[in-house]
């Protein structure tokens, strides 16, 4: 306990949803490193680092076997509507609303016939804000993308653009909030996700956990993510402790201010 976990050269590579940094800085998808077997975990209720490094998902913390109900529970609202992509969208006004986005678009399935290709491009088009979409920008996210499922069929042991084996996923879900600044049209926030990686049927569940900061603006009559927004929650959080990695359950949840979400719990 108390050392900071590896991040490169590790036995697994986690391909899940968990892009808002991609998406926002538009460098392509992020991949995770990490896995379960080769996983060192941080102090609980430990701080880490200082928020001056950019917003991109960070990993990760192993759960304690006991478990400390958290302190505070949110049951975020649902989009309105369903849009063509699949994808929740009509968010209320609100704190909530602009967080019920955030977690909306940091949260994936990859498995069966759906790609990483298919949900990367799904959030780009339903959650990124109109002065932030462009061909361009798409297209370098597609291209990274397609790079993560390559690197997840090898795992699965698949082809290359075959689908996924039975029992095969990667799932990214947000199981904790943090705000850091709010206003009517505007809200940042840190967000902490499970992700989890099951390579077949008859393979183990392997899951990790990673923080995110996102910013979201109210645009159009929704919540969007923007760059613009997630350069400011960059600078509301600089100089800040980071809220430290520690699931739902561990009493360092509450020593570090997360707001558990009670239906991804």
């Amino acid at each position: 306990m108390g050392r900071t976990r590896r991040t490169s050269n590790s036995k697994g590579t986690w391909v899940a949803g968990v892009a808002l940094a991609a998406l926002l800085a538009f460098t392509g998808y992020a991949v995770l490193s990490g896995g379960d077997e080769d996983t060192e975990t941080p102090s609980k209720g430990e701080p880490s680092a200082s928020a001056s490094a950019s917003p991109g998902p960070s990993a990760t913390y192993a759960p304690p076997d006991d478990w400390t109900e958290p302190d505070s529970w949110a049951a975020l609202p649902r989009g309105k509507r369903t849009d063509n992509r699949g994808s929740q969208v009509g968010f209320p006004q609100s704190t909530e609303g602009a967080v019920a986005m955030m977690v909306a678009a940091n949260s994936t399935a990859i498995e069966g016939g759906t790609s990483n290709v298919d949900e990367q491009l799904r959030i780009y088009r339903s959650y990124v804000g109109a002065a932030d979409q462009s061909p361009a920008n798409a297209e370098e996210i597609e291209l990274a993308a397609i790079q993560s499922d390559k690197a997840l069929a090898k795992q699965v042991g698949v082809s290359a653009g075959q689908d996924l084996p039975s029992g095969a996923y990667v799932r990214g879900t947000v199981v904790g909030y943090k705000v850091i600044k709010e206003s009517d049209t505007e809200v940042s926030a840190w967000l902490l996700s499970r992700v989890v990686q099951k390579n077949g049927e008859m393979e183990k569940e392997k899951g990790s956990y990673t923080r995110t900061l996102a910013g979201a603006q109210w645009e159009g009559g929704d919540w969007k993510l923007t760059g613009g927004a997630t350069a400011r929650a960059q600078q509301d959080a600089q100089g800040q402790a980071q809220p430290a990695m520690v699931a739902p359950g561990d009493p360092g949840f509450n020593r570090a201010g997360w707001t558990a979400i009670r239906q991804a719990s």
